[in-house]
């Protein structure tokens, strides 16, 4: 179970990494593209900044790399492995896949990343 107080809950909610009292981002659905990218400056419970200095999150883009390897790995796996299709057809689910986890994908490679920064603290959550 993913509970508060994890680096797993904090990665996988976009909670922030100090309280996880309320979501990084402006709008917590990723699929809003005009939005997607958008993180609030604080954290209006812990008054945590989230950009720990200009460009922060362009370190992400090395984790969205590896994250997109394990998005396009599991969908050959299971299109072409489990499924048993031929190879053009599991290129195209890999395709598929990027193109509709994308958001998914940037979101979780910035929450990995500011992850890897900051940890949970527990003095600062309310009671």
């Amino acid at each position: 179970m993913i509970t508060k107080g994890t680096k797993l809950y904090s990665i996988l909610t976009g909670a922030c990494p100090k309280c996880h009292q309320e979501s990084m981002y402006e709008n917590k659905n990723p699929y809003v593209l005009s939005d997607v990218l958008k993180i609030k400056e604080t954290c209006s419970k812990c008054h945590t900044k989230y950009r720990i200095e200009p460009s922060f999150f362009y370190g992400s883009m090395y984790v969205s790399y590896a994250v997109g390897i394990a998005f396009a790995v599991a969908a050959f796996v299971i299109s072409y492995l489990f499924i048993g299709t031929s190879l053009l057809t599991a290129f195209i689910a890999i395709v598929g896949t990027l193109i509709l986890c994308g958001p998914i994908i940037m979101r979780l490679s910035r929450n990995i990343w500011i992850n890897i920064f900051m940890h949970y603290d527990k003095t600062l959550v309310k009671k």
